[in-house]
């Protein structure tokens, strides 16, 4: 059973930093590709950051710069380190994997 959970999200004022987890399991995780998406309603769903099973990364142009995702095979886990923070940041982040399994997503708000 493929399971994918995150954490790390919460509330953080505007310039702030948080680092989101993604611990998965019942997957190879060290020969996946992995994702980070975020959706703020209405909004759809958007990537925000890719790191292939390799640990080349790709961005959005809108995050580029202040995100930072990263893994660790020993720990079948996923990282993104969120840093200056803006507003338009606040969104339920998830992360996926390259067979599109999704986790429940943890909840950033960015406000003063």
């Amino acid at each position: 059973q493929v399971r994918l959970v995150e954490s790390g999200g919460g509330l953080v004022q505007p310039g702030g930093s948080l680092r989101l987890s993604c611990a998965a399991s019942g997957i190879i995780f060290r020969i996946n590709a992995m994702n980070w998406y975020r959706q703020a309603p209405p909004k759809q769903r958007e990537l925000v950051a890719a790191i292939t099973a390799g640990g080349s990364t790709n961005y959005a142009d809108s995050v580029k710069g202040r995100f930072t995702i990263s893994r660790d095979n020993a720990k079948n886990t996923i990282y993104l380190q969120v840093n200056s923070l803006k507003p338009e940041g606040t969104a339920v982040y998830y992360c996926k994997s390259a067979q599109s399994y999704w986790g429940q997503g943890t909840q950033v708000t960015v406000s003063s």
